[in-house]
């Protein structure tokens, strides 16, 4: 019997990834334990569960237990929040059952048994409900007892009583029974105490002497199940379940104090053997199995029942039979024997559980879950009880079986793109499914591909549909035929198309083993049930009347007279066959994702007539259904019954605990989401096959629908589009980004950190996966509801209100929202599918346009959007005139009112816009806060077209300006200052303009723009960045400044500009280290302020410029006047600097000053002297200085000349040069004599390196000393001469410069120097030059008469004083003393006659 019961489960793997679990290793106190044996199994994961249970609690919620690969690891997951699952990795595989147990609320305890022999305990902190076991462990939180009686090798069946005891049923029969005398902490370990039962004690020695009790076999004594009263009870006894069917007791204190061997069924007695090599046995199979259960009456005697369960594999009928026995004392009473249910024939029964009175009972099922429920009657008499069943099972799910495969490829399309929707597609395959599925066939692959498989085998994918896309066909290859070379297409795609067909093959029974049940659970309400499988988890809910109209119509089971027609519409559909109708359905989808032109009626009479729809059927089937459709009174009605039935949703009454949800927050997990997810999926699929009906049945009687009622056709074909749009929605998987969900940080430990690296495969490229969340998953979860099922899924339906369309013509507002959420939640390409089901409505296109931007494409989103804007004019109602009665618009929008309600909608505050001005403005800003400058810019030109006089529009022209200047579109922008009537904007928006053309370089045209009356604001502008910007970033402001004074003639201001980017780039100097190229720079600033102020008269060639830092003036020789300040600081601003005027010498002399030091950078680095940014502020008589002592004599004289330096020290060392010469000359020949020995001129010169120098000083004295210099550089090169060696002569030539020029000085110091002779010599010519002179002279004045008596009275003391005076002289001094007094007789003789 069904139920109107059906199931629905969750992936885990869908929710929760492996790789977000964190895991703890388990040490074990044993030692030298044997590996544990690798996963052999092909058709199934490691992952998949081969134990599971549930535990559930008010403040932890519903708990999964899962034992994972092959027993190693226990795995808790959270059902209840979406807390991360933790895995605990054991030394040894865990037996069946481990449990978990609530210790207040604080605590979760783990109780398991390992092959190895250990019992331990593992103890998780639960005070935070919102973190469970992600909070600190506690310091004993994993403690083991070694069990004294464990073998070897050991195996048996485990059942946790509680906290404190545990029992363990051995293959020989024993029992042993583990009970904790002490529960440790963190400072102490549990202490147990072991017992070994076996079953001959008491009643069980009894019981063995009699035959008819004995077994038949060695081992019918092993026991298979083993059971206590659930939790909470004080009862401390164990049932067990032997393999001979023996039902025994055992207590804490005696033992196995009762047994009975259970009777066999009447009607399954003799098919209730099970056969072993041929023989027949009445043993049961070896394989442990929950075949036992005990329970309570909770009456006042509080009998406790013991239910155990028989298989019947080899009677048809049914899959076996449970017992119920009771427990009196130490007395077992059989009660009743329930039978099973004829579904449940050549079944596995894998659990069972009572719960208030009801068995459940879960049944393998061709690899699938089957759950029947049946009430207890415990006052029925005893004896066989005919049992009533209730069947549940899953909905109509899709398999990509071969025959749907090949109907698959018929349809037009890429091969890989359908195989990959297929595989994709929610609810088919789970993660691991996938997962799994590459792994062997990319294990497959490499085996047979060599030492050079394809890289696509070894490389590594961000998604998940790109591992598949790669792998999958990736060693088919195209081949060329052997004899004609053409290339075999036809083999190609075949092998491509089986390597698909065998993946879809290797996921599909991956898939079958993990959906084979594994035992029942409790929820958190009394009457929920969990179904657990191996790799979901799912719940028995109620059907709604859709699901069960169409599991009846499917099973062909009678419907209810009022959905009568239905039954007729279904053979109908079984008649014309699928192929048929799904040519039908492609057709259907094609008018409806059209514009509808004409009625509706017309176009279905159309299609059925091209479609020759009634051309399927044999005339007897099409008479026999039209018989049996006329036979219906009112089939207008039947229709709208079935439209309800498709379209609409139970009416519930208001709840007190539903006013209470909405209060509190949403505590929905992810699990409960994915399986109202899973309902709603199933729900949809059966109203769409159901409306599918009805519309084959408008196709059928096309010739007579123009007797119908065209708003129910309407009607019809609108709600089709609902349901097939639902139905889309829910088939298309969530975004997959390819990077795994990692835990939260706070919930990650050191121990987490090391376990997740200590997963870490490295020896193969994995894709790595997230929680893949179907759409549909996706959308429930943002709903909140939080109420059960069916009546979540109807609140979330209704809520959509898609199905609420009355024609396909015509577009509702919840429908374009559905369409509008679906874009904002990401979702582009579903929300294009959606709107192409939607007529082209103003709502429609602002979304599609929307949708547009939000896949690249403006230029198409800007033609919609221009659409829509005719939709607004100034006669559009308000919103709230338009809630109030939906008035008629204007004739300038033509907007109905459905449209307007539609458009208002989506739009902001749901409220239309009262003109094309307005709704520009709203359209730029979603241009602009998709970052489209252009599109806005337009909508911002089209709103200032429209705008009203009297509206501000200063904002959208400074935009408009913006969004020019962004572009690049200069002349756009410049025109639009102009335009502006803002002058606000205009002032604002040329500076952004200047900078921005200033960016991109685009000089040439700012200079073409004429600001005329804006000269003064781009002026301050771009002094502004010339004064606070790095003059080497660019763009050189500064430049651009010169160009822009130079532009407009303007030449003072450009010499001004020029000669301050000097000035900034002269105190970067010390932090620069390409130095010689600073100086470049400084010298073109120079150069050009230069040339501006030349085009100016010479009297006005000034300009005025702040004075030079303090650091400067020391470098500074030349004085620059200081503008004189009238007015006190105290009155005017003291902080201001300094001002002062440059004229043109002064820009020159900076100009020759930095020109030298570029030249002294230069020629020291060539010489490999070390320079640093420094140098750059040394003197000019230092850098003239250093220039000499580089030998560099013709650069350092010319620097001289130009900078007005002193060249006395040059000279200096120019002479000591040429003295090196004259004694040794080699050593000067290897120094770097570049600049004046072997230049042209003097290279040129005959005689010895000596002589070319010595010639080199006569022409540079000639050339550089003179009366302006006082001769005092010929004066340096004769006392350097003097100081170096006295008994060198000095050159005559100098000597002879010297009488001519400075004789007085001659005589001086060759008397300073105690040169006796020369002084004698040099007296005696000075004599002589003026005794000559005065004989020529024809006027005795006093300047001709006129000698230094007193120097030639110093020569004469001096040559007395000597006492080594040599021959010559004694004949100087006395012809020196002769001449001074015939001097002095003609000086007298003059004189008296002058008297």
């Amino acid at each position: 019997m069904n139920s109107n019961k059906i199931l629905v489960a969750a992936q885990l793997s869908t929710l929760y990834p492996s790789s977000n679990a964190v895991s703890h290793v388990l040490q074990t106190e044993r030692r030298n334990l044997p590996l544990p044996p690798p996963h052999t199994d092909t058709d199934s994961s490691s992952e998949h569960a081969s134990y599971s249970s549930t535990f559930h609690a008010p403040h932890t919620g519903t708990i999964l237990l899962r034992v994972i690969h092959g027993g190693l690891i226990l795995e808790l997951v959270s059902l209840s929040t979406d807390v991360p699952p933790i895995r605990f990795v054991f030394p040894s595989a865990v037996l069946p059952a481990p449990a978990i147990f609530q210790w207040g609320d604080k605590e979760l305890h783990i109780l398991a048994v390992t092959s190895s022999g250990s019992l331990f305990r593992l103890v998780l902190p639960t005070v935070n409900p919102t973190r469970l076991w992600h909070d600190p462990l506690p310091k004993q939180w994993n403690r083991e007892y070694l069990i004294k009686n464990a073998s070897e090798h050991f195996s048996g069946v485990v059942q946790v009583q509680g906290l404190l005891c545990v029992a363990i049923g051995l293959t020989n029969g024993s029992l042993i029974r583990i009970e904790a005398e002490h529960i440790g902490d963190d400072s102490f370990h549990d202490l147990w105490t072991e017992l070994v039962y076996s079953p001959s004690s008491f009643l069980g020695t009894l019981t063995s002497y009699l035959p008819s009790l004995q077994s038949s076999s060695s081992a019918g004594s092993e026991i298979l199940s083993v059971a206590t009263r659930p939790q909470p009870t004080e009862l401390g006894h164990v049932w067990t379940l032997s393999r001979d069917r023996t039902l025994r007791l055992w207590t804490a204190k005696g033992g196995c104090v009762a047994s009975k061997t259970l009777s066999s069924s009447e009607k399954a007695s003799s098919n209730s053997y099970t056969v072993f090599n041929g023989i027949k046995s009445e043993l049961l199979g070896a394989e442990p199995r929950n075949l036992l259960r005990i329970f309570g009456n909770g009456g006042d005697d509080e009998t406790t029942y013991a239910v155990a369960f028989t298989p019947t594999p080899s009677y048809p009928p049914s899959g076996g039979y449970f017992q119920l026995v009771a427990t009196d004392s130490d007395q077992l009473r059989e009660v009743q024997t329930v039978e099973c249910s004829t579904a449940s024939a050549h079944c596995h029964l894998q659990d069972f559980v009572i719960n208030d009175d009801f068995l459940y009972a879960l049944w393998e099922c061709q690899g699938s879950s089957m759950a029947e429920r049946t009430r207890l009657n415990l006052s029925a008499s005893s004896g066989s009880h005919h049992s009533i069943w209730e069947t549940a099972t899953y909905g109509e799910e899709s398999d990509l079986t071969p025959t749907y495969l090949d109907e698959l490829l018929r349809s037009p399309g890429s091969l890989t793109d359908k195989f990959m929707t297929a595989i994709l597609r929610p609810g088919v395959f789970s993660p691991l499914t996938i997962r799994t599925a590459i792994e062997q066939y990319t294990d497959a692959c490499l085996s047979v591909s060599g030492p050079h498989p394809p890289s696509q085998l070894t490389s590594s994918y961000s998604t998940t549909a790109e591992n598949i896309a790669a792998v999958v066909g990736c060693t088919v290859t195209l081949m060329q035929d052997a004899q004609t070379g053409a290339l075999q297409h036809d083999r190609y795609w075949n092998a491509l198309k089986r390597d698909w067909e065998g993946f879809v093959a290797r996921c599909r029974e991956v898939e079958r083993s993990a959906r084979w049940p594994l035992g029942l659970g409790k929820g958190k309400s009394r009457d929920e049930v969990i179904i657990i499988e191996r790799e979901r988890v799912g719940v028995i809910v109620k059907e709604d009347l859709p699901l069960t109209v169409h599991r009846y119509l499917s099973d062909s089971l009678p419907v209810e007279p009022h959905f009568s027609v239905l039954d007729i519409l279904w053979t109908l559909c079984d008649t014309i066959g699928h192929e048929a109708l799904q040519n039908l359905e492609t057709r259907i989808v094609e008018i409806l994702h059209q514009e509808i032109a004409f009625s509706i009626v017309d176009i279905i009479q159309d299609q059925a007539q091209r479609f020759n729809f009634k051309a399927t059927l044999d005339e007897p089937s099409e008479t026999s259904i039209i018989a049996r459709l006329q036979g219906i009174e009112d089939l207008d009605g039947a229709v709208r019954i079935i439209l309800d039935l498709v379209a609409g949703f139970e009416q519930e009454v208001k709840r007190e605990e539903d006013e209470v949800e909405l209060l509190l927050p949403s505590n929905r997990s992810d699990w409960t989401t994915a399986l109202s997810a899973s309902y709603i999926s199933t729900a949809v699929h059966a109203r769409y096959d159901i409306c599918m009906a009805l519309v084959t049945l408008l196709f059928f009687l096309a010739d007579d629908l123009k007797e119908w009622d065209p708003s129910l056709v309407e009607e019809v074909f609108a709600v089709f589009r609902g349901l097939a749009m639902l139905q889309s929605v829910a088939r298309q998987p969530a975004a997959d980004t390819g990077g795994e969900q990692d835990a939260p940080d706070e919930l990650l430990t050191t121990d987490d950190v090391i376990a997740r690296m200590s997963n870490m495969h490295v020896s193969r490229n994995q894709a790595r996966f997230v929680p893949t969340f179907s759409l549909l998953h996706r959308l429930t979860a943002q709903s909140g509801e939080t109420t059960e099922l069916p009546r979540a899924a109807h609140r979330f339906l209704d809520a959509t209100g898609i199905l609420q369309s009355t024609s396909p013509a015509r577009v509702t507002q919840f429908e374009a929202l559905f369409c509008e959420r679906l874009r904002l939640l990401g979702y582009h390409e579903v929300a294009r599918e959606m709107l192409a089901w939607l007529p082209r409505t103003p709502g429609v296109v602002f979304i599609a346009a929307c949708l547009h931007i939000n896949t690249g494409r403006p230029e198409d989103a800007a033609q919609l959007m221009e659409k829509v804007a005719g939709s607004f004019g100034k006669d559009t109602a308000s919103n709230q005139h338009f809630r109030a009665n939906l008035p008629s618009l204007g004739h300038d929008t033509g907007l109905s009112p459905e449209d307007a309600e539609t458009l208002s909608s989506i739009l902001p505050g749901a409220v239309l816009f009262d003109s094309e001005f307005t709704f520009y403005i709203h359209a730029s800003a979603i241009f602009r806060s998709n970052g489209l400058t252009q599109q806005e810019t337009s909508f911002i030109r089209l709103a200032l077209s429209v705008a009203p006089p009297d509206v501000d529009t200063s904002e959208l022209w400074f935009s408009l300006i913006r969004g020019y200047i962004d572009l690049g579109y200069y002349e756009d922008a410049y025109s639009a200052i102009v335009a502006t009537p803002y002058d606000s904007v205009k002032r604002e928006c040329i500076s952004q303009l200047v900078y921005r053309m200033c960016e991109e370089s685009t000089i040439e045209q700012l200079m073409s723009f004429n600001f005329a009356t804006f000269s003064a604001e781009i002026e301050d502008a771009l002094a502004f960045k010339a004064r606070n910007t790095d003059p080497r970033a660019r763009p050189f402001y500064s430049r651009i400044l010169y160009t822009w004074y130079t532009h407009r003639g303007d030449h003072r201001n450009a010499a001004r500009t020029m000669y301050q980017r000097a000035r900034k780039l002269q105190e970067n100097a010390a932090q620069s280290i390409d130095v010689i190229s600073l100086m470049e720079e400084q010298l073109e600033a120079y150069l050009l302020a230069i040339n501006s102020l030349s085009l100016l008269d010479t009297k006005c060639a000034w300009v005025v410029t702040q004075a030079l830092p303090s650091i400067m003036i020391d470098v500074e020789s030349h004085k620059r006047r200081k503008l004189s300040k009238h007015i006190p600081d105290s009155t005017f601003t003291g902080d201001k600097p300094d001002s002062e005027i440059v004229d043109l010498s002064n820009i020159k002399y900076d100009y020759m000053l930095l020109l030298v030091h570029k030249l002294d950078f230069y020629f020291l680095r060539r010489a490999d002297v070390y320079t640093t940014p420094s140098d750059v502020l040394l003197s000019p008589a230092s850098i003239v200085l250093r220039l000499g002592q580089a030998n560099h004599f013709d650069m350092a004289m010319a620097t001289a000349r130009s900078l007005d330096v002193d060249m006395s020290e040059l000279f200096a060392i120019l002479t000591n040069q040429c003295l090196r010469l004259s004694r040794n000359p080699d050593t000067v020949l290897q120094e770097d004599t570049s600049d004046w020995l072997l230049t042209d001129d003097v290279s040129s010169w005959p005689g010895s390196p000596a002589d070319r120098g010595w010639r080199y000083l006569r022409v540079t004295l000639e050339r550089h000393d003179s009366t302006e210099t006082d001769y005092r550089y010929g004066k340096t090169a004769f006392e350097t001469i003097l100081s170096s060696d006295r008994s060198s002569p000095p050159p005559p030539w100098l000597v002879h410069s010297l009488e001519e020029n400075h004789h007085e000085y001659l005589i001086r110091t060759t008397l300073r120097y105690d040169i006796i002779e020369s002084a004698l010599e040099h007296t005696l010519s000075l004599l002589r030059k003026a005794n000559t002179a005065l004989a020529r002279a024809p006027q005795k004045a006093a300047s001709v008469t006129w000698l230094p008596y007193t120097l030639i009275d110093q020569v004469l003391v001096a040559a007395s004083t000597q006492n080594d005076l040599t021959t010559r002289g004694q004949r100087l001094r006395s012809e020196l003393q002769t001449e001074v007094s015939n001097r002095v007789k003609r000086m007298q003789k003059m004189s008296r006659f002058a008297v």
